[in-house]
């Protein structure tokens, strides 16, 4: 019989892919750019975190919260509970460069609309324009740190490691700007993980290209941004450190390094260097122990074991830190050890997957967004490991079905799972083109069924409510 093999990109010449590839370069990548825009302007015309779900509303009425108190309290009261701000409603529980970024977009919205950030006054609004000037915001966001971030990533990546055609090329810039999880929690849901994941990007770019003291700043601003840019951190250490230690002089490479991060960690927390107190008042509120080691319905291995194992009953959340700790630490550490004694730009990259796999599965109070942490170096490695990438993808839309489902953005979810599907499937060299069917075959369409299955599951049947502690203890004092 003769071997079935994936059209070529000569076969596909009518194809819309095959029409974008055969343009100049510079063209190609801005019609993907202005796609990758409109995507996110269609997603977010669809309803929000929280949207109309008075008292606390979610994460949309968090992120505006943050401006009002930002622009109306000095910096040394954003982290402080008081009179004037209540910590209980939305209260910062982000580095400053998250407070510096609300301060700066509530300029935004307080110059075309004021009401939306008041102080008091302002919880809960939600007006027409509101909405629409916090929605510039994240994709203003998205397109001036990430979308560059990734230009950057593709230029490195395709000068230096890969050596790929030009479909591919575009390709692989498709499939880390149209990251469907990421559109529609920022755009969807609404966040600002563009920030973050946007300086990480530029980071490992910045590294790649052997701007190690330009990467570590750019780090130390991803970790500043949001917390969970941690997950990144033993393979950044190890690699870098791993450099260093094969330099001419070690210890100077080493101290260059430290200073830059301990200079952008300095400045960024300058406003709360006055006294030794006020630090540990802003690192209690990045670390939100009493919320449990998982929350809602996490694809990690707590969650999973749940059914299982009643960790939160049977231990206490003292013992389930050290529990997480230890576990986090043991499955990142060999990945660690081996850019520290083997340092290349690939392994870089498998670390980076490696070590936020870890802190996903094993790690402390970890939600479903966090899920977009892995994915980034899985899409990196898109092109050489499109199988992890794809499979991966999969797996992150369906453990974040049921908190976009809450949030009413079905709609979008189904579309862009499908854009993903068709994007992935264009008509580029990658190292999956030359599949055969195989036993694995099986497997994976029995999986595609389960998800299938879970999905009608989850959306025909809803679970039976939690009985609220007030009816506990009216059956314990009955």
């Amino acid at each position: 019989m003769e071997k079935k093999t994936k059209p070529s990109r000569n076969d596909s010449e009518s194809t819309i892919w095959s029409f974008l590839t055969q343009k100049g370069t510079t063209a190609s990548f801005i019609c993907i750019t202005l796609f990758a825009i409109l995507v996110r302007i269609a997603v977010s015309i669809h309803p929000y975190s929280g949207a109309g779900t008075p008292p606390k509303y979610g994460d949309y009425e968090a992120q505006r919260h943050w401006m009002e108190i930002t622009l109306n309290l000095p910096v040394r009261e954003w982290y402080r509970n008081s009179t004037v701000n209540d910590l209980k409603y939305w209260g910062l529980d982000y580095p400053p460069l998250t407070a510096y970024q609300s301060y700066i977009h509530g300029l935004f919205l307080r110059y075309f609309d004021p009401q939306s950030v008041e102080l008091y006054t302002s919880r809960g609004y939600e007006s027409y324009i509101g909405k629409l000037l916090m929605r510039w915001t994240v994709l203003l966001s998205d397109v001036l740190i990430f979308f560059p971030a990734v230009i950057y990533f593709i230029i490195v990546y395709y000068s230096g490691i890969h050596e790929g055609s030009k479909s591919g090329r575009l390709w692989h810039f498709a499939m880390i700007l149209l990251n469907p999880c990421l559109i529609l929690i920022d755009h969807g849901h609404f966040q600002y993980n563009c920030i973050s994941l946007g300086f990480t990007v530029a980071a490992v770019s910045a590294i790649l290209s052997d701007r190690d003291i330009v990467g570590s700043i750019l780090f130390s601003l991803a970790l500043n941004h949001k917390q969970m840019s941690a997950y990144f951190a033993p393979a950044f250490f190890g690699y870098l450190f791993g450099k260093c230690l094969r330099r001419h002089n070690p210890f100077l490479e080493v101290l260059k390094l430290g200073l830059a991060v301990l200079g952008t960690f300095t400045v960024l927390w300058w406003p709360y260097l006055y006294s030794l107190e006020a630090p540990f008042e802003v690192l209690s509120r990045l670390a939100p122990f009493e919320r449990g080691i998982y929350e809602d319905y996490v694809a990690n291995f707590w969650c999973t074991t749940s059914v299982i194992v009643k960790w939160k009953r049977l231990f206490s959340t003292q013992a389930l830190r050290i529990l997480s700790l230890v576990s986090t630490v043991s499955t990142c550490l060999p990945s660690m050890l081996l850019l520290i004694l083997a340092p290349s730009r690939r392994n870089f990259l498998f670390g980076l997957l490696s070590s936020a796999l870890s802190f996903y599965f094993f790690s402390f109070q970890v939600h479903e967004k966090s899920i977009l942490l892995p994915l980034l170096p899985a899409s990196f490695l898109a092109i050489d490991e499109p199988l992890i990438f794809r499979w991966l993808t999969y797996f992150a839309l369906l453990s974040m079905f049921p908190l976009l489902r809450r949030d009413e953005l079905i709609l979008p979810y189904v579309a862009l799972y499908g854009l993903f599907v068709l994007l992935y499937n264009a008509p580029v060299q990658r190292e999956d083109t030359r599949q055969t069917r195989s036993p694995f075959t099986t497997l994976k369409y029995f999986v595609i069924a389960c998800s299938l299955l879970l999905h009608i599951v989850y959306f025909m049947i809803t679970p039976p409510r939690r009985k609220d502690a007030y009816t506990f203890k009216c059956l314990e004092h009955f």
